[in-house]
């Protein structure tokens, strides 16, 4: 069923407030001055060996890439997973990723620099503002295909995170939680689709305990009560270490058939 039928079939009241005014109290709850404000932190790092063969991962995206309310970086999921290839491959991981964006953020602002690089492993992980912030999915489903089609002819690999449950984060008002949950969800399909299409991408299982394990728990949660805590991150990792897994498994098809760009 076409995601605009289904969004006439499913979507949640909104509340009585109108689209727009839920707009603002989103974005209202996003400023909160009794909570913390963290700053983004620069994933990229190297491990494992020189010798080693050179494993390449770019990340473009928005600060599930960049661990605001983190107490340590090496917590974030992305190099949780990097780390764990250092015992047969020297990793190379390149984070442009900004806190913040939306995919037509990532367009203009790291898409360029992240085909220049030519990764082994390209990770997106974009979306979760596109769908706070009153973005058409169908808009964000194309600025999605766009990312794929330029990643893809240099790329070994492309790993599309997707979107887990908005409605479990508690930093939002409870009021609009329903409506959040749907439009993550609708938001995850449109990156589900995109990847379903493209030969060279695997997309992340989101909608299993990365989102069942966040529903009441706190401790997943950073101070600002927004961004995953450390032990959200761990979670995080788990659940996307299988899809990264069969991203990798691509590349290394790919490459011993003398297909790698």
């Amino acid at each position: 069923m076409p995601i605009g039928r289904r969004a006439i079939a499913l979507i949640p009241a909104v509340p009585a407030l109108g689209a727009t005014a839920a707009l603002a109290v989103v974005l209202r709850a996003a400023h909160r001055s009794d909570l913390p404000s963290f700053p983004n932190q620069d994933a990229s790092g190297t491990f494992g060996d020189p010798s080693l063969p050179r494993l390449r991962i770019v990340c473009i995206g928005d600060s599930s890439l960049t661990g605001p309310g983190l107490d340590r970086i090496d917590s974030l999921f992305i190099r949780r997973i990097a780390r764990s290839y250092a015992d047969r491959h020297h990793v190379e991981l390149i984070s442009l990723a900004v806190g913040g964006s939306k995919a037509t953020d990532v367009i203009e602002g790291q898409l360029s620099e992240a085909v220049g690089l030519s990764p082994d492993i390209a990770v997106i992980s974009v979306g979760s503002n596109d769908a706070m912030r009153g973005v058409p999915v169908r808009r964000y489903r194309e600025q999605l295909d766009h990312i794929l089609e330029r990643l893809g002819p240099v790329s070994g690999a492309m790993l599309l995170v997707g979107i887990g449950d908005l409605g479990t984060v508690p930093r939002l008002p409870p009021v609009l939680r329903p409506y959040l949950s749907y439009r993550s969800q609708i938001f995850n399909e449109a990156a589900t689709e995109a990847a379903a299409v493209n030969p060279r991408a695997v997309k992340v299982h989101t909608r299993g305990r990365m989102t069942t394990a966040f529903v009441g728990d706190p401790a997943l949660f950073a101070g600002d009560q927004f961004h995953a805590s450390d032990e959200g991150h761990r979670i995080f990792a788990e659940e996307t270490g299988p899809a990264f897994g069969a991203a990798y498994r691509l590349w290394r098809q790919r490459t011993a058939a003398g297909g790698r760009p």
